[in-house]
């Protein structure tokens, strides 16, 4: 442990400072490394660092990257991931010209775990148990009773290559985990670019986010479970290209909440021949879908791509969340205009669906997400909205 903290602490060192170039006046790059357990504040001044292993943010400490740094994990060394522990915060102030970027050199997805944060936000999980233990093989506690948990700032952040799987498979991290983060924390303008499993996920809490990209994730683009009700979200942009499930899978883990979180402005595309995980091109394959009491209220939304036989732009899985959520006026999608032959809703099986009067709604002059491009929305050429 001594050995660590002396590590750590020679190189903070090194990374707080900046190297200029004297003949061009510029700021040039620093060189680093980010491993074990940070305990102190640190600001890592514009750079490229490599990632060791599990970085953890203990409670307490406050991490600053500063804009257009990169953060480069390694496959072949193990998991990495950045976790903030409850009481930690994370300060990732990238910008438009100048994205903070995580990412992997073998461009493999699911290469590493991408960005984690725990909060003490309140939860409610299946069984109506406020506190959990995480997925993502961390095993670490989340659920709380404080809405307003700050877990920092995260804006103009890319996260490229991530989704690991671990061991088992039983143990999956995402491109971005949200576990009972609060209100405090700011999410905006993030990209999850080509993991392994979902773009983003909420487990419960109260955050909400805005002016997201999830481009070519393996399974779902946006998820939650546990009670995730975040209420100012907005402009919600997902791609599906060559592998990926659901465009958003909502649940909340068999509660009938009293709550819901509010999403305005999504987009959801699936390009032609994309299949799911397993392969199959119809299995889990729907733009939205409901299950174990999922609701919520979502407006301006644009839907194409979901044509294959027996998809839809929105499924309710199960006869419970049918008749608490549909039918209870707990699920409301508005000004929805779904493109080229997409069906409109659906029950899974011989579930039959009947929107109560205004809860579903569609419109020719729904417009979707308006995420305006840049820099950070672009990886190897290509840009990740149109």
């Amino acid at each position: 442990m001594k050995k660590l903290l002396l590590s750590l602490t020679i190189l903070s060192a090194l990374f707080v400072g900046c190297s200029t170039d004297d003949d061009e006046g510029t700021v040039q790059p620093v060189e680093g490394e980010l491993t074990g357990s940070i305990t102190t504040n640190q600001t890592y001044a514009f750079g490229n660092y490599t990632l060791n292993g599990i970085v953890t943010i203990e409670n307490g400490v406050t991490v600053t990257f500063d804009a257009g740094s990169t953060i480069t994990a390694n496959a072949a060394n193990g998991v990495d991931a950045i976790v903030v522990k409850n009481g930690g915060k994370l300060i990732m102030n990238g910008t438009a010209a100048q994205p903070i970027v995580l990412t992997e050199p073998s461009a493999t997805p699911g290469s590493w775990g991408g960005i984690i944060m725990y909060g003490d936000a309140p939860i409610n999980g299946a069984g109506g148990v406020t506190t959990k233990t995480s997925e993502d093989g961390l095993n670490l506690t989340y659920g709380g009773t404080n809405p307003a948990h700050n877990g920092g700032t995260l804006r103009y952040v890319r996260v490229e290559y991530a989704g690991k799987k671990i061991t088992d498979g039983t143990s999956e991290m995402n491109g971005f985990s949200f576990y009972s983060v609060g209100t405090g924390t700011t999410l905006d303008h993030l990209v999850s670019y080509k993991g392994a499993d979902d773009g983003f996920e909420f487990y419960g809490g109260t955050v909400s986010a805005t002016n997201l990209i999830s481009y070519g994730n393996y399974d779902d683009s946006f998820d939650w479970q546990d009670g995730w009700k975040g209420q100012n979200n907005s402009n919600w942009y997902a791609y599906q290209v060559g592998t990926g499930n659901f465009g958003m899978e909502i649940e909340a883990s068999n509660n009938n909440n009293a709550f819901w979180p509010v999403i305005t402005n999504i987009t959801l595309v699936r390009a032609a021949g994309t299949v799911t995980e397993g392969g199959s091109s119809a299995a889990e394959y729907d733009a939205i879908q409901f299950k174990k009491q999922g609701n919520g209220d979502f407006t301006n939304i644009v839907i194409s791509g979901y044509t294959t036989a027996n998809s839809t732009a929105v499924r309710i899985q199960d006869a419970a969340t049918n008749t608490d959520q549909v039918n209870g006026n707990k699920i409301k999608l508005t000004t929805v205009k779904i493109n080229d032959g997409t069906s409109t809703f659906a029950g899974a099986g011989s579930l039959s669906v009947a929107f109560p009067t205004g809860q579903y709604t569609t419109s020719d002059s729904a417009t979707g997400a308006n995420i305006s491009p840049g820099i950070w929305a672009t990886v190897n050429g290509t840009t990740l909205v149109p």
